[in-house]
């Protein structure tokens, strides 16, 4: 539950969040590092989160950035999913979040919040995933950059205080050819039964992938099993299949029979698709 006396901050610098946030640590407090705070609220509701301090981090300069630099993208963690549909700087990327919740939600949820936040689907980390990205994360030993496979495995793994700063994208990867299908069993903006995300490099196809496990994820051995040409699609599927990395959903948006059945037939369309891109 939220406390109705929450201890606010807003911090102008990254080395200001995190002196607030080591502050309130030693002071027993229980602080968290805010952005758009849909989640916090949601969840706080059901009593999922625990706070007494929130430290807003809309103002940090370099977690707003959304250009380009040299030979990459940077994505700060603070931009809001309808600033980056707008701004459309990274195709896949507006793609996949333009269909993240509604309009209105999407005003407020930022990059940094879906891809940390609690709620399993997080389809905005699904191109960062397929594009090798480098994560940006700011902590105890200053600002450090990690491979985003080393550094996000089921969820993003910070350690306590540690703060998302950017998303870097190398150039080569932004106009690639990509498909993103989000496939829902219910309304327009609901939450989705799964999403897949692809893009074509070097001649080979990578597939990321959200709502089919409890987390989102890239496989390179589902990879390799749907980039085998020795095999027609179908039987590529098939073997992909035996690499699911985790137990597959099975609740009120559907069943596990019922998400592979649309596994199988989205990821059919998706090779036919961008084989021949």
């Amino acid at each position: 539950m939220l406390s109705s006396n929450i201890e606010y901050y807003k911090p102008m610098t990254i080395k200001e969040a995190l002196e607030t946030f080591y502050f309130l640590k030693a002071k027993n407090k229980r602080p968290i590092y805010y952005a758009g705070g849909t989640e916090i609220i949601t969840l706080g509701r059901l009593n999922l989160v625990e706070t007494d301090a929130l430290i807003d981090i809309k103002e940090l300069k370099e977690c707003q950035l959304f250009e380009f630099n040299e030979d990459y993208l940077i994505s700060g963690a603070v931009l809001s999913l309808t600033e980056i549909e707008e701004k459309n700087l990274f195709p896949l990327l507006s793609k996949a979040s333009m269909e993240i919740a509604d309009r209105t939600a999407r005003n407020k949820i930022t990059l940094g919040g879906n891809i940390c936040g609690q709620i399993f689907y997080r389809e905005a980390v699904l191109p960062f995933l397929l594009c090798d990205s480098q994560v940006i994360v700011a902590g105890y030993n200053g600002v450090e950059a990690f491979p985003i496979e080393q550094i996000f495995n089921q969820s993003l793994q910070l350690q306590d205080g540690q703060l998302l700063i950017q998303l870097l994208t190398e150039k080569k990867y932004i106009n690639l050819p990509f498909m993103c299908i989000k496939k829902r069993q219910q309304w327009d903006t609901g939450y989705p039964l799964l999403t897949i995300a692809s893009i074509k490099s070097d001649n080979q196809l990578r597939f990321a992938f959200s709502g089919l496990c409890p987390f989102p994820f890239r496989s390179k051995q589902m990879e390799t099993e749907l980039n085998n040409m020795d095999l027609n699609v179908k039987e590529r599927i098939q073997k992909a299949l035996q690499f699911i990395p985790g137990e597959i959903l099975d609740d009120v948006e559907g069943s596990k029979e019922y998400r592979l059945f649309v596994l199988r037939n989205t990821l059919g369309e998706i090779i036919s698709e961008m084989e021949v891109r």
